[in-house]
């Protein structure tokens, strides 16, 4: 038997996410001044992030995890 669940992700505010792309896109562009460009799978987490789907903590988790860090 196929069961669909939806998970309802929690809702943030158009300034939350204002502020968390604004974020980002500082840290994009840090990272593109040292002369690296970030790979999709990375720019994934980070829409996530801005979307709210993730919070910061279960994004620095995600970033650890898929650059092979044990998380603290």
């Amino acid at each position: 038997m196929n069961v669909y669940r939806q998970i309802k992700t929690p809702s943030i505010t158009t300034a939350e996410q204002a502020r968390r792309r604004y974020a980002i896109d500082f840290a994009r562009g840090s990272v593109r001044m040292e002369g690296f460009v970030l790979d999709t799978d990375t720019e994934a987490l980070f829409a996530d992030y801005v979307a709210g789907k993730l919070d910061r903590a279960a994004l620095n988790s995600a970033i650890l995890e898929y650059c092979g860090v044990a998380a603290a």
